[in-house]
């Protein structure tokens, strides 16, 4: 490896705990190897999949260790405050005259890698970050550059040979360990290369047989026909949603998702990965913990003309777009490889302004030293991060989309329909939500339509971004007058929640509700498809003006057809079944997402400093969110009924439907806001015995319990809302988020009877819309 600083000062690293944390602490090259403090390394391996074959390089004979010896493909130190992807580039370059973007590096694994050389003067305690480059051919090797001081040769080596050295522990190679951690670089480029189509074709089409199709229809009556052509553009513009959140989840996730749609014709495999990839949005099934359902081997083919030195009938380097096996926490809102403390390091020296811009919804966070660092861009000296708004990131599709807006407000008659078109195209360009989300609070039109970045469970790492989607949906009037009252009562819930008066407010403002029939969505609407929202999230917004709902009714109708009453058929004692209908599950989806409105969000910490519960519980706060709306949700509706507002017939059937829906909403996974949420809910109310398994492994509601256990799990999770309490959130997550036996014997029995776990709508009303107007 080569110093990143070429002056006599010798090379700093920075020194990492036990478990690869940073201390804060950096100190010299030679200081780290002889006291054996934890660092940091990267190893890049350079795959060529026509041949199998790997690079190695051979290091020169004056590194102070395994000099001459066959080895990585490119290797080194990271340097103190440097990042892992930076050096891999770096590396590659310096060592080897090969330049490659982001995307052709694909992070499999951290390994730690430990040794003892040079009579005991060199200890090697080293957190490997391993990359694999997977090219379409062998990189002609004397299109190579080496850097004198560190390579003295390369070679190509297929796989079989290259593990057989390691094996007998041939004396020219760096030795390895293909028993431990390493061995998994082998079994994981075996397993892309080396199995059947068949075996990945049936688990895709497992997988996707767990969703089940469904047509979506809305009735248009009452429209004018302007309002119909705005609805076309609408929908136009909500595609467009598509195209940005493709870019938000990915850095290479638009070219993949080309490549797949592109190739779905070449064979039934690649039409079911083009299937699921659409279901999905990415490379990782939602309802299996976002493991991998593809590979870098099925990725998109990029040229680099000029990766290298030019070598005549030499066209450059085809490379695989890659993406790696684990879903990143920051998505694309963060460099792939920035960590928290470089994140919480870099805002520490921002402004004010600055930081709550790198901490807020509608921004991305980059790195100057990438290649495509805008210099323009403010900066602290002492970091390499930026931030940039989603208005520049996002230019040239939010400025066609909002050309769309602008068009369809002209031609609507609505003119809160008009005034929130107008003002979300223009903050598509100025980047200020503000008046757009009030303007789409204050919407009293047939055509219903909410679009624009709003959610933020693609933000793992710290739940700060959001994410942008689109529903397009017709009101249906009726519904809405049904369920005002929800929204009228939501300060007479928030004075009355089982949680200290210290973290109440005073000034709930009653939740407006629409209930709308869906004619088309788009952007974040993944996996699972959503059956309410409740927005916006701006807290500003919400303390000031509260939230506004939307009820899906023909998506939920759907979801309790297709999946609710089946699964309550199969885990529900035969006693309890009857309970199960549709009206007490409609109605506990509004409470739930009218309890997103009350309980704490603007909160004072201990210290007397105001915050939010966003930033408090950062990456926690989704799922203790979702699980706090479904939880005193539950028992609003039993306060309302207690109140008159709402039928006491409805006691028994809301408790035993919401039991059926634990089942459903688990379903999704531990790894999603929502799963993980109603996991908590479910193994709370089980150890407190409001839920029964029955020896037939059934379920039953025990009715003199429940009540008292969803009050109790109601107050646990409001309090540490209102505390800002990070680690009583954490440690509650860590009891109660996990896939218990009672749970898994519901979820067996629902596999084995083949239970739909989600919808994939399509929507007959847009297409036939497009189609007469185009």
């Amino acid at each position: 490896m080569s110093a990143t600083d070429h002056s006599n000062e010798e090379e700093r690293f920075d020194v990492l705990t036990k478990t690869g944390q940073k201390t804060g602490i950096s100190k010299p090259r030679g200081a780290v190897h002889r006291d054996g403090d934890y660092h940091r390394a990267v190893h890049v391996w350079i795959f060529a999949e026509s041949t199998q074959e790997l690079l190695l390089q051979k290091r020169a004979d004056c590194k102070d260790s395994w000099p001459g010896l066959w080895d990585i493909s490119s290797a080194g130190h990271i340097s103190a405050g440097d990042s892992s992807l930076i050096t891999a580039r770096r590396e590659l370059q310096e060592e080897l005259g090969l330049t490659l973007p982001n995307d052709a590096f694909e992070l499999l694994f951290v390994f730690l890698q430990q040794s003892v050389t040079n009579n005991g003067n060199f200890i090697n305690n080293e957190f490997d970050d391993v990359y694999l480059v997977t090219t379409v051919s062998p990189v002609p090797l004397e299109a190579f550059t080496l850097q004198e001081s560190e390579v003295s040769a390369v070679k190509y080596i297929s796989i079989e040979e290259y593990k057989q050295a390691l094996a007998k522990e041939d004396p020219k190679y760096v030795p390895y360990s293909l028993e431990g951690q390493y061995g998994q670089l082998f079994d994981i480029i075996m397993k892309r290369y080396h199995c059947n189509v068949e075996a990945p074709s049936l688990d895709l089409q497992k997988k996707l047989n767990r969703y089940a199709p469904i047509s979506l229809t809305a009735e248009l009556t009452g429209l004018t026909e302007e309002d119909k052509e705005a609805l076309v553009l609408l929908i136009h513009a909500a595609r467009m949603m598509d195209d940005i959140f493709h870019q938000q989840v990915l850095f290479s996730n638009p070219s993949l998702r080309e490549w797949l749609k592109g190739n779905a014709h070449k064979s039934h495999f690649d039409k079911l990965k083009w299937s699921y990839y659409s279901v999905n949005k990415s490379p990782w099934s939602c309802l299996d913990e976002n493991e991998a359902f593809l590979t870098t081997a099925d990725s998109a083919i990029r040229l680099l003309p000029e990766s290298t030195k030019p070598i005549p009938g030499w066209n450059g380097i085809e490379y695989k777009a890659a993406f790696p096996l684990k879903k990143p926490p920051g998505a694309n809102f963060y460099p792939s490889d920035m960590d928290k403390m470089e994140f919480e390091l870099w805002t520490k020296g921002l402004s004010g302004d600055e930081k709550q811009d790198a901490a807020g919804f509608f921004s991305v966070i980059k790195r100057h030293s990438d290649l495509h660092s805008n210099s323009n861009n403010k900066v602290t000296p002492s970091s390499d991060l930026y931030s940039i708004p989603y208005s520049q990131e996002y230019s040239a599709i939010l400025a066609k989309a909002a050309e769309l807006l602008h068009k369809a407000g002209d031609l609507t008659s609505s003119p809160s329909l008009k005034k929130l078109l107008h003002s979300k195209a223009d903050a598509f360009l100025s980047n200020d939500y503000y008046d757009s989300d009030i303007a789409w609070m204050e919407l009293d039109s047939k055509v219903d339509v909410t679009i624009g970045p709003y959610e933020t469970y693609e933000d793992v790492l710290f739940g700060y971004k959001a994410t942008f989607e689109a529903f397009i949906g017709i009101r249906d009037d009726r519904a809405t007058a049904q369920v005002k009252l929800f929204g009228d009562h939501l300060q007479i819930l928030e004075q009355n929640l089982p949680l200290d008066t210290i973290y109440k407010s005073s000034e709930v403002i009653s939740a407006p509700i629409r209930v709308v029939h869906l004619v088309y969505n788009s952007g974040d609407v993944k996996g699972p498809q959503t059956v309410a929202f409740n927005l916006p999230n701006d807290e500003r917004i919400v303390k000031d003006r509260g939230t506004s709902m939307v009820m899906l009714k023909n998506v939920s109708e759907a979801k309790f057809k297709l999946i609710l009453q089946p699964i309550a058929d199969v885990c529900i004692i035969k006693e309890q079944q009857e309970l199960v209908d549709f009206d007490s599950f409609f109605t506990h989806t509004i409470c739930h997402e009218c309890c997103h409105g009350i309980g704490p969000h603007t909160i004072t910490l201990p210290d007397g400093q105001k915050s939010t519960v966003r930033l408090e519980l950062q990456e926690l706060h989704s799922a203790l969110e979702e699980a706090k709306a479904d939880i005193v949700g539950l028992w609003a509706l039993k306060f309302l009924i207690d109140k008159g507002v709402l039928p006491k017939s409805l006691v028994k059937s809301m408790y035993v439907s919401y039991l059926a829906g634990c089942f459903r909403s688990v379903r999704f996974g531990l790894e999603e806001a929502h799963g993980k949420g109603q996991a908590l809910q479910f193994n709370w109310l089980y150890e407190k015995g409001a839920f029964v398994l029955h020896p037939d492994e059934t379920f039953s509601v025990d009715f003199d319990k429940i009540e008292d256990a969803v009050e109790g799990l109601s107050r646990v999770i409001l309090t540490i809302q209102g505390k800002g309490d990070k680690d009583a959130a954490r440690q509650l997550l860590i009891k109660y988020c996990v896939m218990t036996q009672p749970l898994k014997l519901a979820l067996k029995k629902l596999e084995m009877v083949q239970v739909p776990v989600d919808i994939i709508p399509d929507f007959p009303v847009a297409d036939k819309l497009l189609q007469e107007k185009s």
